[in-house]
């Protein structure tokens, strides 16, 4: 399979898709000359990370070796500094790709805006006076509220992770968004949030090895949950806050700038400045 590209009826997107990776791509500017760059550069991502994937799937320690490929570079920057907990490369790889891609086309071109949207994990860029927004929700398409960023904001990435999202994850937050400054910084702090919200042992969360559900998980043998049962209040509350520690933990250290957790009927943040929420969940910042 070759990497394809097509102009999207609306004339102002890329689609641009090889395997497993699937971008859509918006610029405004030099609009042409940016598209032409991002599928030169998109062309051989896919191979430049097959080529590294055992390196890439391994988990990450403070003395592990470094990666050649550019792509995989991003992703080593962005994971290392977590590499005191389970976490390979692969957790920033969707974020890594779309950094990528919107690097070669700023180089390219000066555009006033610029998205390279990977699966939901969003790189930007904002030009002078730009803002960017995105909507949130739920596992059943629930508003959760709504982020807005602007150009001085120091934003360029967003990234959502949790159960309803194309990885595997070993906790049980319905979703965590995360923004930082680059997509692949999001993407594994996303990740990394989304497995700390958990209810270690609880009687409704059964789980399996993440290799059962999916052989070439770099999870392995470590449990995901497959199915949750009733939570109560108090349980969903201990659930998010276990998460939203190490979210905070990441702000304090400058890895991200703010995350939104959700959970059944609850949701919280840090950072809530950035992120304006709808009034149809409960909405806390726990202690």
């Amino acid at each position: 399979m070759h990497p394809s590209s097509a102009i999207l009826p609306c004339g102002r997107r890329l689609h641009l898709q090889h395997g497993p990776i699937d971008l859509i791509v918006e610029a405004e500017g030099a609009r042409e000359i940016a598209f032409e760059a991002a599928k030169a550069r998109f062309q051989t991502i896919l191979q430049g990370l097959v080529d590294e994937l055992a390196l890439l799937k391994t988990p990450m320690a403070p003395d592990s070796p470094y990666p050649l490929g550019p792509v995989a570079r991003r992703m080593d920057t962005a994971v290392r500094p977590h590499s005191s907990v389970f976490v390979t490369r692969m957790a920033a790889v969707a974020g890594a790709v779309a950094d990528e891609v919107l690097a070669a086309m700023v180089q390219a071109a000066p555009l006033v805006r610029a998205s390279v949207n990977n699966g939901g994990d969003i790189a930007m860029h904002l030009g002078p006076g730009q803002k960017f927004h995105l909507a949130m929700s739920d596992l059943d398409g629930h508003d959760l509220g709504r982020i807005a960023i602007s150009a001085g904001d120091g934003i360029g990435g967003i990234a959502t992770s949790g159960r309803g999202g194309r990885s595997l994850s070993l906790g049980i937050a319905d979703s965590v968004t995360v923004l930082a400054r680059t997509a692949a910084m999001a993407d594994v702090a996303a990740t990394l949030i989304a497995n700390e919200v958990d209810l270690p042992g609880h009687p409704a969360i059964a789980r399996r090895p993440a290799q059962e559900l999916r052989d070439d998980s770099d999870l392995a043998a470590l449990l995901v949950p497959v199915s949750i049962g009733p939570l109560s209040a108090g349980d969903i509350e201990k659930a998010l806050s276990c998460g939203l520690n190490i979210a905070k933990d990441m702000q304090a250290r400058g890895l991200i700038t703010a995350a939104h957790l959700s959970l059944g009927s609850q949701s919280c943040q840090t950072g809530a400045a950035r992120l304006v929420t709808s009034s149809t969940q409960k909405v806390s910042e726990y202690a």
